[in-house]
């Protein structure tokens, strides 16, 4: 009898979770979107950059992952170039442009990024994204009237969006937070094409339209979103340079009732920057008062805040001045106690800005200024410990009543 022929066994092959022939899925894309975005808020510019790449590499034209990765780009620029003459120093207390940290218009990729979301690019979405065109605005201020271009069509797009919520009315109810949000959108956009009209470093300030196109720009703001305390805070910086500063005090005392009394954590209070803005506007009209208060607030939530610093320094500096002239006292402080306040503020805000290497270098150069004429009328800081640097000494401010309201006269 001749030799069987075994029977072969098969094998099944080890399946393991990560073969060549199985490759992992790729995460969606709104996946990628929604981790890039939440990096954006959590001002990890670099990763979410990345991520907005890799949405890209996928599909290259996806709008939210372009205006993404612009606005990356945007915020891991040349901070120096965005900042260095954003902010007020020596008499000039005019409102800082609205940027973003990172803009430097001279870099072409910045550019590109947010050019390939408008017309005439071809890859371009039917309806751009306003966002794109405020970017852009704002990157073009080497060119205003380009500038103002952009910011037109950035409204012309939001305002339809608005018509578009107000239709829709009666068929659902609409998200109040959206349409606030576009609102304010396009008042933002507006005072930015203000700011550009009475910018002195433009031929726009000097035009014989400059003033009615501001104030047409401003009405149209108020319309759109009435008691916006920007728009409030731009009609007060346009009444002071038509010397009507009445008419400013109004527009500011109206702004500031808004959110005066609102606690610190709430949500309507103003971004800093936004208040910062209103101490210039009152410091330029001599109200010392007001403007002590809203930096006390600012202080509360940030006492590491560089510029609150050098505007309560310089707020002290001038009510000194004004003591002075005035016999010596104003509001039961003499001359040299509200000047060594002052010296105290300045030491502070140089100590801040040469400790966090803060960018603006107009704002230490008046500071050191300011310092040094204090110097020679004899003024020196408060003893270590002894000065009043943390706010606490201006809960009640001189000029306020019981229930908080100040006296704007």
């Amino acid at each position: 009898m001749g030799r069987t022929r075994p029977k072969t066994r098969k094998v099944k092959p080890v399946v393991t979770e990560n073969t060549a022939e199985d490759p992992a899925p790729l995460p969606p894309i709104s996946a990628l979107l929604e981790k890039a975005q939440s990096l954006i808020v959590q001002c990890d510019y670099d990763l979410a950059s990345r991520f907005a790449r890799r949405i890209l590499d996928r599909k290259s034209g996806n709008v939210d992952a372009k205006e993404i990765l612009g606005v990356a780009q945007l915020e891991t620029g040349d901070l120096l170039a965005a900042k260095e003459v954003r902010l007020a120093h020596r008499a000039s207390l005019a409102p800082a442009r609205l940027e973003p940290a990172g803009f430097s218009s001279a870099d072409p990729a910045r550019l590109q990024t947010f050019e390939s979301l408008i017309p005439p690019h071809p890859e371009a979405p039917a309806v751009p994204p306003p966002s794109a065109y405020l970017y852009l605005a704002q990157l073009s201020e080497d060119d205003p009237r380009l500038a103002l271009r952009h910011y037109q069509s950035a409204v012309d797009i939001l305002s339809g969006q608005l018509k578009g919520k107000e239709r829709a009315v009666e068929a659902r109810k609409p998200s109040d937070d959206t349409e606030a949000e576009t609102r304010a959108n396009i008042v933002r956009a507006l005072i930015g094409m203000v700011e550009i009209w009475m910018d002195p470093s433009y031929e726009l300030c000097d035009d014989p339209a400059a003033e009615k196109t501001c104030e047409d720009l401003l009405n149209f703001a108020l319309q759109t979103d009435p008691g916006n305390t920007e728009a409030l805070q731009a009609l007060a910086s346009v009444r002071m340079s038509q010397q009507r500063p009445e008419e400013a005090k109004a527009c500011l005392e109206q702004a500031w009732a808004q959110w005066k009394d609102l606690d610190l954590d709430d949500p309507k209070l103003p971004p800093i920057p936004s208040r910062l803005s209103i101490v210039k506007l009152f410091l330029e009209l001599a109200l010392y008062t007001p403007a002590l208060l809203v930096l006390q607030g600012i202080m509360a939530s940030d006492d590491q805040e560089v510029e609150a610093w050098y505007l309560e320094g310089w707020c002290f500096f001038l009510m000194a001045e004004q003591a002075q002239e005035n016999g010596g006292k104003l509001d039961e402080l003499t001359w040299e106690e509200l000047a060594r306040d002052a010296r105290d503020c300045l030491e502070t805000c140089q100590m801040l800005h040469t400790g966090e290497e803060h960018p603006d270098a107009p704002l230490l150069e008046h500071t050191r200024e300011l310092i040094a004429k204090l110097e020679l009328l004899g003024i020196q800081p408060s003893p270590e410990g002894e000065g009043d640097v943390d706010g606490e000494g201006w809960e009640d401010v001189d000029g306020s009543d019981d229930d908080g309201d100040v006296d704007m006269a």
